[in-house]
C-alpha cells in the first residue's frame, strides 16, 4: 500500500509557525509603534491576511493525523485572502473597516479554536485546556477590535498590535500541539483489487 505524502502536512505546518511568528512580531511592532501610518498598517494586514489564508488552505488539504488544527480552514483561509486583498487595494481609506473585519475574523477563529480545543481533549492532548483558554481570549480581543473601531488611529493600531499578537500566539500554540506528522501515514481510502467472490469458488 502506497503511503501518503507529508510534503504538504510540512509545509502547512511551517508556514503556519512562521506566519504566526510574524503576526507576533508585527503586533508587537504596532503596540510599540501606534503613531505607525496608517497606509503602512493596511498594507502589512492585507499582506499577513493574504499569507495566513493561504497557509489555512495549504493545511486543509494536507489531511493532517489528528485533523484538529486545520479542520474548519477552508472556509477561513478563504475569508482571510479576500479580506487581505480587499484591504491591500484599500490600505488608507479603510482602517475602520480593517479593524471591524479582522475583528470578526478573530473572533470566528476564536469560536473555531474553542471547538478545537475540545476535540483535543478527546483526542487525549493534557494541556487542550491552554488552546482553550488563548482562544477565548482572542474572542475578547476580537469583540474588543469590533466595538472600539470608533477610536482613533493610534488607539486602533495598538488594539490591532494586541490582537496580532493574541492571534499569532493561539495559532502558533495550537499547531504545535495538535498537527502531528507520521512518516508512513496511510492514506485515507485503500485502494484494493475488485474481484467477483463467485469466481473464488468456481
Amino acid at each position: 500500500m502506497k503511503m501518503r505524502s507529508v510534503a504538504p502536512m510540512k509545509i502547512a505546518k511551517i508556514g503556519y509557525i512562521v506566519v504566526s511568528v510574524l503576526f507576533c512580531i508585527a503586533g508587537i511592532l504596532f503596540i510599540a509603534l501606534p503613531e505607525i501610518s496608517t497606509k503602512i498598517v493596511g498594507i502589512e494586514i492585507g499582506i499577513a491576511a493574504i499569507l495566513f489564508g493561504i497557509v489555512k488552505l495549504i493545511g486543509y488539504f494536507s489531511k493532517d493525523l489528528y485533523r484538529l488544527a486545520f479542520q474548519f480552514d477552508l472556509e477561513f483561509g478563504i475569508l482571510m485572502v479576500v479580506l487581505g486583498t480587499v484591504v491591500l487595494f484599500h490600505p488608507e481609506n479603510l482602517m475602520a473597516f480593517i479593524a471591524a473585519a479582522f475583528g470578526i475574523a478573530i473572533l470566528f477563529d476564536g469560536l473555531f479554536k474553542i471547538r478545537i480545543a475540545l476535540d483535543s481533549k478527546r483526542f487525549g492532548i493534557k494541556d487542550w485546556w491552554l488552546i482553550l483558554s488563548l482562544a477565548i481570549l482572542a474572542g475578547i480581543v476580537g469583540v474588543a477590535l469590533i466595538f472600539d473601531s470608533a477610536f482613533g488611529a493610534g488607539v486602533l493600531t495598538i488594539l490591532m498590535g494586541v490582537s496580532f499578537l493574541s492571534e499569532g500566539i493561539l495559532n502558533l500554540y495550537t499547531v504545535i500541539r495538535t498537527v502531528l506528522i507520521v512518516k508512513n501515514q496511510a492514506p485515507d481510502f485503500v485502494e484494493t483489487d475488485t474481484f467477483d467472490f463467485f469466481e473464488k469458488d468456481r
